[in-house]
């Protein structure tokens, strides 16, 4: 009886409870797409970063990460690279040779990151092979070829075909040149990556080194993020005497980034609940006040105390969990729509590029989050409630039937 009472009572005056509900479904709305569209930001930053060069899981000679010492390579590393191949849920392996060094062309000098690949094995492993807006990446298997960045390439006034002389220290502590031909230009999501990382075939580095295949660095690939447990489980019990990093391990910024995002997002619509939690307690504290007389005669008829309590708190709840989930069925439809067709952010892409965001935005929100408010709103409404209760059943029947 009190739940349909109470249902009954939150329509009473149906202009003042419209906007409460209104109210409410507008605020969650808006702070529940503004916090998908974070964790959108947050998901892109972490993804574009695992596709461009991350990856899922790194592999590393314990030393060279302080040292970045080209003498540092992985012993076996072909050989690893072959065995990492076989194992289940590991979609992809690379194997790369890391140098630091010069590029200079005859415009200009700039340091940069030498990546020596396999370029098959690159090609499914990183993305760089689909960000090409110049040249060709099947060009990269040839003698002497490069790849870089649209960022170095105006830095150093490089186009296709031109060339560039790539300095950096060998094997044997002498400096060794290369003089190698531009066949592709790329450009990610971050200006910085494109300034500092140029892409060769190893086989070049490894001829003008004069040494055996050398591997520095082994990106893995895997079906799944999920999955990174699992195989971290099992690479670090067969290879002890190597770094293994999950790309959480390996870009704690990126992963902390993601993880601020969807607390941002937890606390933005929390803030907004809380502000609510004024206009729903004045709403219910005017109610109270259009319905002393009513209480007192209901209090007078013997009505225990505690079911108008309990009466209060259910029109609260009915009031706040209506515009609530209101809210968040309209939000999920924004943002299911929009993680479809994306936001298109071309407009201001040299913002986005800085902080390694592609210029398409999926904004996203798991599930777990409409659990989680569905709660935080419920746990609301009784806050907003308790004070217009313990109102109503302080009120003296006597007082209340002979003034109002």
């Amino acid at each position: 009886m009190l739940i349909a009472l109470s249902w009954k009572n939150i329509w009473r005056n149906k202009k003042r409870s419209s906007i409460v509900i209104i109210a409410l479904t507008f605020g969650l709305w808006g702070g529940l797409l503004s916090g998908a569209i974070m964790m959108g930001m947050g998901e892109s930053v972490v993804n574009t970063a695992i596709n461009r060069d991350l990856s899922h899981i790194q592999m590393h000679k314990p030393n060279y990460q302080s040292e970045k010492d080209v003498r540092e390579f992985i012993a076996n590393g072909p050989e690893i690279v072959i065995e990492l191949k076989k194992i289940k849920n590991i979609k992809s392996v690379s194997g790369r040779t890391l140098i630091e060094g010069m590029a200079a062309s005859p415009a200009s000098t700039f340091g940069v990151k030498i990546i020596g690949v396999n370029p098959m094995d690159a090609e499914t492993t990183t993305s760089i092979s689909n960000q090409l807006i110049q040249g060709s990446y099947k060009e990269l298997s040839k003698k002497n070829r490069i790849i870089i960045g649209e960022k170095l390439a105006k830095r150093l006034n490089l186009k296709l075909r031109s060339k560039v002389i790539l300095s950096f220290e060998g094997i044997k502590e002498s400096i060794v040149y290369n003089s190698c031909r531009v066949v592709g230009i790329f450009k990610t999501e971050s200006t910085q990556f494109d300034e500092m990382n140029v892409f060769v075939n190893q086989k070049d580095l490894f001829r003008i080194l004069d040494t055996e295949p050398i591997i520095h660095e082994i990106a893995i690939r895997l079906n799944s993020k999920k999955n990174i447990p699992e195989i971290l489980n099992i690479l670090k019990a067969k290879y002890k005497n190597l770094s293994i990093q999950s790309w959480e391990e390996i870009a704690p910024e990126i992963a902390f980034l993601s993880t601020s995002m969807e607390n941002f997002t937890y606390l933005f619509v929390a803030i907004i609940l809380f502000a609510l939690i004024f206009g729903i307690t004045n709403t219910m504290l005017m109610s109270i006040i259009d319905r002393i007389h009513e209480f007192g005669v209901l209090i007078a008829v013997g009505m225990k105390r505690i079911k108008i309590f309990t009466m209060v708190i259910l029109e609260t709840i009915f009031l706040s969990v209506t515009g609530g989930l209101m809210g968040m069925i309209i939000a999920f439809l924004t943002i299911n729509y929009l993680s479809k067709v994306g936001i298109d952010l071309s407009i201001i892409s040299a913002s986005m590029e800085s902080f390694g965001v592609g210029t398409m935005l999926y904004p996203m929100l798991p599930f777990s989050m409409y659990v989680a408010l569905s709660i935080m709103i419920v746990l609301a409404a009784n806050i907003a409630a308790i004070y217009p209760a313990l109102k109503a059943i302080h009120i003296q029947p006597a007082e209340a039937i002979r003034t109002y």
